[in-house]
């Protein structure tokens, strides 16, 4: 169902997702995880989010994933760490949920839309050229409802124009383009764990994968105050870290 349509009257008593049930179909492997965690008295970072991000990162068969705290943070953190910033130009979709705005927002640069195709709702890699500017820094397309956007254009012009793709893949976990997996393509790929996405925490979880290992070293000093080591804070970051608790109910699932 698009942003702000409404819902068939005939299908109100059918909800869209019950999340009581997918905890009910994995309870024991789920509480099992819990009590876990609860027992090892470390609850942000540690075992349960390292083994998080080796086994999405081989899902999506990325070279390496960075565990944080929502999708935000996640499209957040890669923009910065594909060096988008302050008086830039990022290029993106506007039929999409907020989210991908405020990340470029919040980076310091200026959202520019390209409209979509009418058959995907996707980005039109056809009208990508014409929005290209001498700010423009980044191209972010989304791949709405698990359906990925048309990439090898994107990524064509992204190339010839040496532009960062920041792949928006929040709704995308195991969607392939070609036979590659969704958030893999670009330089960077952003993925949520919100409780209704179709791989889903019990609260707010996200993740980066990237081959790039400048992104995954920004990302992982970007989620943890701007540490590069216990202390040493060497950039203004944030707390965006993914707890213990989230990570090992997500490797479960």
């Amino acid at each position: 169902m698009a942003p702000g349509q409404p819902s068939n009257p005939e299908n109100a008593g059918v909800p869209p997702i019950d999340l009581a049930a997918s905890y009910a179909a994995l309870k024991p492997e789920i509480d099992a995880a819990v009590g876990r965690v609860m027992a090892s008295g470390q609850y942000i970072g540690g075992p349960e989010v390292e083994g998080l991000e080796r086994e999405f990162a081989a899902f999506c068969t990325a070279p390496m994933a960075v565990a944080v705290a929502s999708g935000t943070d996640a499209l957040r953190f890669a923009l910065a760490a594909v060096g988008v910033g302050p008086g830039d130009e990022v290029i993106t979709t506007p039929f999409t949920f907020i989210a991908t705005t405020e990340a470029i927002s919040q980076v310091g640069a200026r959202p520019v839309f390209v409209d979509v195709e009418p058959r995907t709702c996707n980005l039109d890699p056809a009208r990508l050229e014409a929005a290209v500017g001498p700010r423009t820094r980044a191209i972010v397309p989304v791949h709405l409802y698990g359906h990925p956007a048309d990439m090898a254009p994107i990524l064509d012009l992204a190339r010839r124009r040496r532009l960062a793709v920041v792949e928006d893949a929040c709704q995308a976990h195991g969607a392939l383009y070609r036979g590659r997996p969704a958030g893999t393509l670009g330089d960077a790929g952003a993925f949520s764990f919100y409780p209704t996405k179709n791989l889903g925490a019990f609260g707010e979880a996200g993740m980066v994968v990237t081959a790039r290992g400048d992104v995954v070293e920004r990302v992982r000093r970007l989620r943890d105050h701007g540490q590069a080591e216990k202390y040493l804070h060497v950039e203004e970051g944030y707390n965006g870290r993914l707890d213990a608790l989230q990570a090992a109910i997500l490797r479960v699932k």
